[in-house]
Formats: C-alpha cells, structure tokens, sequence
C-alpha cells in the first residue's frame, strides 16, 4: 500500500517533456485543486504523500493536531508543506481553452478569465436549479431528525448550526482528545449513532466545512444517496 501510495504521488508530480497528457481539453481538470475543483490558486504541496491543493484550501487541515493528507488520508508534518513551485510555473506555461468561450488562457489566468467570461455566467445560469424538497403524497414521520441544530459533543453547548458548530470546536474544543460521536452524521439516515471519531475536529473541517443540504439534489433516487453517502463515510473511517 506504501508503495502504491508512493507512486501515485510521483506520477501526479510528473509531466511528459512534450506537456502534459490528455492535451489542453485536459489540461484543466489535470491542474485543478481536488478540494476546490478549480485550477490550483498559490499551488502548495504535502511533503510526505507529494498531493498539491490550493493553499487556501489546505488551511482548515493545518489548524488541527494531527492532520491528514485530505485526499490519501496520509498524516503529514505542517511544517513540511511547501509553495509548489513547479506547478506554479506549469500554469503560467500552458494554456487552456475556456469552458465557455473556447478562448485559449493560461491556467494561472483561467480563475479571473472564467469569473468574467459571459458565456460561463450564461451556463451557470442555466444550471438546473435544487429544490430542498419534492412534493410527495407520503405521510409526514412524526419523529423527523434535527438536522438544523446540533449539540456540542464535548460541552453540550445547543441550539448550533452546522457553521457554528464547526466555529465553536475549532475555538473550545482544538486540544480535547475525547471520542465524541459527529451530531451531525448522526443526524443523516446512514449515520452511526455509536461511532466515536477518532479526530472529530478534524472530521468537521473534512466532512463539515460547508452545509450538507448545499450539495444534495433531493430530486434524485433516495436509495442510490443512501448508498452515495455511506460509500463516502465508510472510505473516510
């Protein structure tokens, strides 16, 4: 596993001397922040595992005792995350077509390109929009989980939303070293009321940071959610 992990490390590192594969159609996608999912923007990179994100984005995982990599889930040294210069010069090289007006940008350009370009704007516009809720004729449960406000898990501090809870961990609670069972995993349908995390602060900034009902289209099978979801937390345990 080590030695796969290492590998998958230095192929994300390298490029063929004649630019990088796929050619410009890939060429965002390949340079785009795994957190983020826009191109790299002051490119850092983890020493130990070789993963590069936005320097912004890596921040919430720097501010824990114990942080993991957020996309191998290797721990790493804080102070052995440095600026990804390579990468850096790489965006300022290579050009890309805009995913809305074809135009060609360099990657290090595109972010400014694309919060400008019309025909984007046009496109995001036309996005089909989430709705919180679909219609039904099926009777309401009587018993619907708080999935609004949560309780701290340390101090029993109430009445906190999902941002607030975060917030009032991150400030209270940075140094407890307690299991604590996640109130807001266990407010979902897949969630385990009895798993403690092992790191729960650093679960929130993972798994927490933005609000859950933000990225869910209530619209689609519930069944194949489900299933989404309890893949997704099974990899993170």
């Amino acid at each position: 596993m080590a030695m796969f992990r290492s590998l998958v490390a230095s192929a994300q590192q390298r490029q063929p001397p004649g630019g990088p594969a796929g050619g410009d159609s890939g060429l965002e996608a390949q340079y785009s922040c795994p957190i983020c999912l826009e191109v790299y923007h002051r490119p850092v990179a983890i020493g130990s595992c070789g993963h590069t994100f936005c320097g912004e984005c890596l921040q919430p995982c720097l501010q824990v005792p114990s942080p993991l990599c957020p996309l191998c889930r290797l721990p790493f040294d804080p102070k052995k995350v440095d600026k990804a210069t390579h990468v850096e010069k790489q965006l300022s090289s290579y050009k890309a077509p805009c995913r809305g007006c074809n135009k060609k940008v360099t990657l290090a350009k595109m972010r400014v390109h694309i919060s400008s370009c019309m025909k984007v704007q046009e496109q995001m516009a036309n996005c089909p929009k989430f709705v919180p809720v679909v219609p039904t004729s099926q009777p309401i449960p009587s018993a619907i989980p708080n999935r609004s406000t949560f309780t701290c898990p340390y101090c029993g501090a109430r009445n906190l939303d999902q941002q607030e809870l975060v917030k009032h961990c991150v400030d209270n609670h940075r140094s407890d070293p307690n299991r604590v069972v996640c109130p807001i995993c266990s407010a979902m349908p897949w969630g385990d009321p009895s798993y403690r995390s092992a790191n729960f602060l650093q679960h929130l900034l993972h798994r927490h940071k933005f609000s859950y009902d933000t990225f869910v289209d209530y619209s689609i099978d519930e069944e194949a959610a489900f299933q989404a979801a309890l893949a997704l937390s099974l990899s993170e345990n």
